[in-house]
């Protein structure tokens, strides 16, 4: 009964998302005025308890929006508990962090300061010594409130909103350009809404917009035998309902191939890796064959623009 329900589930939604992936807008709407100050903050180490680390220093810009090792390094050498996600077209998820915690970007970007693992800092702390800097004139230029937890927030928040990549390879495809995919990798986006992989990555962000229990065909083991597993509970630790054990927010595939390893333990260490793991253990499939080179060679065309904010930076 428990398979056949999952079957009707998986079916309804392959039905719906055959048509559901849609091209990343060519311009972002934000406040320019916040997000400059916003990314001047998020390239600072003000914000962390020591003064030594700061957002990018997890979320690698410009580049690929996050780092490409399993689990980050915080502040004193503490060890993140779940694989960093990319800051990257973050404003299209529907929720933030893998276990959805954060409903937007502003709510998210207050989390890692006071997170012992990452900035290990507190909001009063960041609060004050921000109004001891240059900062307290750039925020009152802006806010007639100055510095609050709120505005910092705001600026933060505004900042991410502008990471956008478009005019991605498969979006020119999908605004009708035939000839930007090559007949091989058009042949991998068949076999990529055939197989089903498309029930769970579509819309804007061809992901990002649902949550889905790891190993639903097939249970999934963490190889990693000193893996936190509380820490990898997904959205039980946010409801406390057993039935969202090993729920995770389905990651956006957008510049997937830059952001390597893959999954929320960092287990997957390549691209085709990640595909094997998936097929078997969201789709059931257990053979090893073309597809697999085919769906990669379609994941790659989904790398993006850098975003415009940061054109000044390369």
């Amino acid at each position: 009964m428990k398979f056949l329900s999952l079957f009707f589930s998986f079916f309804l939604s392959l039905l719906f998302a055959q048509s559901a992936i849609t091209p990343i807008p060519l311009t972002s709407i934000y406040d320019e005025e916040k997000a400059e100050l916003g990314k001047e903050l998020f390239f600072d180490t003000i914000l962390s308890e020591d003064g030594r680390m700061s957002c990018v220093s997890c979320h690698i810009l410009p580049g690929n929006g996050a780092d490409n090792v399993a689990f980050s390094v915080g502040l004193d050498g503490h060890i993140a508990k779940v694989n960093t996600p990319t800051v990257l077209n973050a404003v299209y998820n529907f929720s933030q962090f893998w276990d959805g915690r954060a409903e937007d970007l502003h709510e998210q970007a207050l989390m890692p300061i006071f997170n012992p693992d990452e900035l290990g800092s507190s909001i009063e702390e960041a609060i004050e010594r921000l109004k001891k800097s240059p900062y307290k004139k750039k925020f009152s230029d802006i806010y007639a409130d100055g510095v609050t937890q709120k505005n910092i927030a705001d600026v933060l928040g505004e900042f991410e909103k502008a990471l956008i990549t478009p005019n991605s390879r498969f979006d020119q495809y999908l605004r009708g350009d035939e000839d930007a995919l090559s007949e091989k990798e058009k042949k991998g986006y068949k076999t990529f809404q055939d197989l089903g992989c498309i029930a769970c990555h579509n819309g804007v962000n061809i992901g990002g917009n649902m949550y889905q229990k790891i190993g639903v065909m097939v249970e999934y083991d963490y190889p990693d035998a000193n893996t936190n597993k509380r820490a990898l509970d997904g959205r039980y630790n946010v409801t406390l309902r057993q039935r969202d054990k090993r729920v995770f927010k389905v990651p956006s595939l957008r510049n997937i191939a830059l952001t390597a390893p893959y999954l929320h333990d960092g287990s997957a260490k390549s691209l085709r890796d990640a595909i094997i793991e998936m097929r078997e253990h969201q789709l059931g499939i257990l053979e090893k064959n073309s597809e697999i080179e085919d769906i990669e060679m379609f994941l790659k065309t989904l790398n993006g623009e850098a975003p415009k904010i940061l054109e000044e930076m390369k």
